[in-house]
């Protein structure tokens, strides 16, 4: 077995002294259980480090992996630039990596600086590597380092990833320890950095248990949309250090969990033992994950089942009879009304386009003509591709009209949009979005979405949504 040691790492730049200044007292379970983690690694008898973080150059379609031969960083934007970190690149490894990964129809995209530029990212080791990093080489470990950030794939995939860098560094012979960076919900309490939300305790306390009775399915099971509400950042990083121990039992002990900041820190060591054949997941995951999209596709509502059926023909090439009016319910054939269509894809928008009041002559063509604009016209999206469709999660709002409000206090983000006006500018922002907790926050980020100054008059409209899945 090449993969010698596992462990799961937080990495909140507070727990390092240099940084913390006294206040990574306020994490010290965490920082007694990286040492442990660290003497670990160092007693394990890896070759190569191979780190993976939510923090680098993800991807929504691939797997970045740092491909400079020298791997440089610092906590230099956290107060703390004395803290540097300068470790050789296992290139043979990392490249070994690519190609594996790429026989298993996995993109990697190797980023040298040329290439990193090309995209707009970094080569420099981020925070999710740097914070933990200060540990494990306080704990005396000076390996070669595979950086590796998280994609947004879905779930089995990146679990195949993880196959991919087992299959690799035995190919090379290379005894590796592999590390996933990963915080927890970042929504525990009232003061977190995400806000509030009751999810963030529940996910918290569910990882914990699986991690600890190293249940791989159950890890990879969790709910997207309890992950989603949670504010996590770690849940992918997890799943993709998993891989590397598929088809072994899996020795799991949870060294740590607090989550003093509002953000949960839990610090866990996974030993590989055995081969055992029930422990060959892939299959599994890529079977539960067709299952659970055929069951989804069959419980999707009208609204949306059209807005994907009229997305099909559109790139199928039938663009002239995109529905059939004649299966369309009453209740969208007889009425106008404002219609938004949202795309996302694995958790993570993908396109969203809608029209605060009826501009076709009925609710069916509204969704179809913003179903197509979501897909293509969306400009902080590259246009949608054939390929992707069965991987887009859809939904549609379909808006009462929009009432004038006097102030605030009739306002309700969960409950209500908003719509912003000062002159000919106009910005609205949907109701119950996630991460939009109050009145301002929804109301500050309307009005930049229409360039609306801080200090400006504004006039505010309210409506409400009736939203399909």
């Amino acid at each position: 077995m090449p993969v010698v040691f596992c462990g799961i790492c937080p990495h909140p730049p507070v727990m390092v002294p240099e940084v913390g200044q006294g206040r990574d007292e306020d994490v010290s379970h965490t920082k007694g259980a990286m040492l442990e983690l660290g003497r670990r690694v160092s007693d394990s008898g890896a070759d190569t480090l191979v780190m993976i973080t939510p923090h680098g150059a993800v991807f929504s379609d691939g797997i970045g992996i740092n491909a400079v031969k020298r791997l440089e960083g610092d906590l230099g934007r956290f107060g703390a630039a004395g803290v540097r970190f300068a470790l050789n690149n296992d290139v043979e490894l990392m490249q070994a990596i690519g190609k594996v990964a790429a026989g298993k129809g996995i993109t990697v995209a190797a980023l040298d600086n040329a290439l990193a530029g090309r995209y707009g990212v970094s080569t420099g080791l981020d925070h999710g590597i740097t914070a933990p990093l200060y540990f494990i080489r306080e704990a005396g470990v000076n390996l070669p380092l595979v950086h590796v950030s998280m994609g947004l794939l879905p779930f089995h995939e990146l679990y195949a990833f993880g196959v991919a860098v087992r299959e690799a560094a035995d190919q090379l012979n290379r005894k590796i320890a592999v590390l996933a960076s990963a915080d927890l919900s970042h929504r525990l309490t009232p003061d977190a950095p995400a806000g509030y939300h009751p999810a963030g305790k529940e996910f918290d306390s569910r990882l914990v248990e699986l991690v600890g009775a190293a249940d791989v399915e159950g890890i990879c099971g969790l709910d997207p949309e309890l992950a989603e509400n949670a504010g996590e950042c770690g849940l992918r990083s997890i799943i993709m250090m998993l891989g590397t121990l598929d088809g072994v039992t899996i020795g799991s002990e949870v060294l740590s969990y607090e989550g003093p900041f509002g953000v949960g820190y839990m610090v866990a060591a996974l030993v590989p033992g055995a081969r055992d054949d029930n422990r060959l997941f892939l299959g599994k995951l890529r079977q539960a994950a067709l299952y659970r999209a055929g069951a989804k596709r069959a419980a999707e509502s009208f609204p949306v089942r059209l807005a994907r059926q009229v997305l099909e023909r559109y790139f199928s090439g039938a663009k002239n009879k995109l529905f059939d009016p004649a299966q369309v319910p009453e209740e969208f054939k007889n009425n106008r009304a404002g219609v938004f269509v949202s795309l996302k894809k694995h958790g993570q928008l993908r396109g969203c386009i809608g029209t605060i009041a009826p501009t076709y002559n009925t609710i069916a063509e509204e969704i179809a003509h913003n179903a197509i604009s979501a897909a293509i016209r969306d400009p902080r999206f590259n246009p949608v591709e054939p390929g992707e469709l069965p991987e887009l999660d859809i939904s549609v709002d379909v808006l009462t009209d929009p009432e004038p409000v006097q102030g605030l206090n009739e306002l309700d983000p969960r409950r209500y949009g908003v719509i912003v006006s000062a002159g000919g500018r106009r910005g609205l922002l949907l109701p119950d979005l996630e991460g939009i907790n109050t009145v301002e926050e929804q109301v500050n980020i309307a009005r930049q979405k229409a360039g609306i100054g801080p200090g400006e008059a504004v006039r505010l409209e309210r409506f409400e949504v009736v939203r399909y899945r």
